[in-house]
């Protein structure tokens, strides 16, 4: 079998990214059997992944089919050599699994966001030798990521990774669950001993954008990839858009594009702290604008106060977003972006206006 290697120095080293795959659902021992030999010759696998119980968000879709599967993963580890993974969301999930000595534990985005439930898996896990990744909760937030992270290492519980699958979203038509990458990027910032795998098949949500994901979290730093893979997709039993073949599966691997954290060129690395050297010094002056900004600001507020002026002057500001939107095109900057900071930079302004007006 295949040695779990998870440490962040070692898949440094490594210089590829550490790939979970396997089905949503583990559906009969022959379906999760055949997808996992499949895998198995591919380009990369490093462990072996399928849904033993499944949250489902409503009743009356399929829910897993319980311990039994625990045999089956079993058995496709004994096939295959890989080391395996199944999702537990309570003290009962945790009980057979590490009975069945399951190589590796996830936690759901649905159990994450529980700070209760989170509490109870890692009571059930106090005093055992279990590894655990940890997806993001639903809700976007880094504490209750952060929390549940804890609750598992206060009590022991050998934390090997982390796995970012997006986040819950009304009415989001490009991503099943947008991935918000600040959330992860931040996490990765403050936990830098952690392991960061990325998951594009619930972030997607479809067949279409798993490569470009995958390749984005690559560029980002990640250090892992979970995909979806089934024999057949298009009558698989839970999640079928988002699954795939094993073969698209191994041209999605291959085709992704690793880059190194720093290049090994001097004279490359040189360049970039030029470049680096540049950026430091239009910071400084775009810090100094904004703080000549505000002291505008702040002579607009006394001139408010003086005149009994209301603090927000809608006209105003919509003449503003107007004019800076069409600079930002001519400057091919992306309005979205300019939007964002000008917002930031208008809800300052009121808030110091609102202070001296109230002082």
């Amino acid at each position: 079998m295949k040695e779990i290697k998870l440490q962040r120095d070692y898949l440094k080293k490594y210089n590829k990214p550490f790939v979970i795959s396997g089905p949503c659902s583990a559906e009969t021992e022959e379906q999760l059997l055949e997808t996992a030999i499949a895998l198995a010759k591919t380009a990369k696998v490093d462990m072996l992944r399928a849904g033993i119980w499944k949250p489902r968000t409503r009743p009356g879709t399929f829910e897993g089919v319980g311990k039994e599967g625990l045999k089956w993963m079993i058995s496709a580890r004994e096939e295959t050599g890989l080391p395996v993974t199944v999702e537990v969301a309570n003290t009962t999930h945790i009980e057979h699994a590490l009975k069945a000595e399951i190589d590796v534990l996830w936690i759901g985005a649905k159990t994450s966001v529980n700070p209760f439930s989170m509490q109870e898996i890692a009571n059930a896990l106090k005093g055992t030798n279990a590894k655990v990744l940890v997806k993001n909760p639903i809700n976007p937030s880094l504490s209750l990521w952060l929390g549940a992270i804890e609750r598992l290492e206060n009590v022991g519980v050998n934390v090997l990774g982390i796995i970012h699958r997006g986040f819950t979203e009304f009415g989001d038509k490009v991503y099943r669950n947008n991935p918000m990458w600040q959330i992860p990027i931040e996490l990765m910032m403050k936990r830098p001993d952690l392991v960061m795998i990325n998951d594009p098949s619930h972030i997607c949500g479809n067949r279409t954008m798993l490569h470009e994901v995958a390749q984005k979290a690559m560029d980002l730093n990640f250090d892992g990839i979970m995909l979806e893979v089934h024999r057949d997709p298009d009558n698989a039993w839970s999640d079928a858009m988002q699954q795939i073949t094993p073969q698209r599966f191994d041209e999605i691997i291959s085709a992704l594009h690793i880059r190194k954290e720093k290049g090994e060129n001097q004279q490359a690395a040189e360049e970039l702290h030029d470049y680096r050297r540049k950026i430091d010094e239009l910071d400084k002056e775009l810090l100094s604008i904004l703080s000549k900004r505000m002291d505008v600001v702040r002579d607009i507020a006394q001139y408010k106060k003086s005149h009994n002026t209301t603090v927000l002057q809608k006209a105003r500001w919509e003449k503003i977003i107007s004019r800076t939107l069409e600079l930002s095109n001519k400057l091919e900057l992306n309005p979205d972006f300019v939007k964002i900071i000008l917002k930031a930079i208008h809800d300052e302004s009121i808030d110091i206006q609102e202070k001296i007006l109230n002082r």
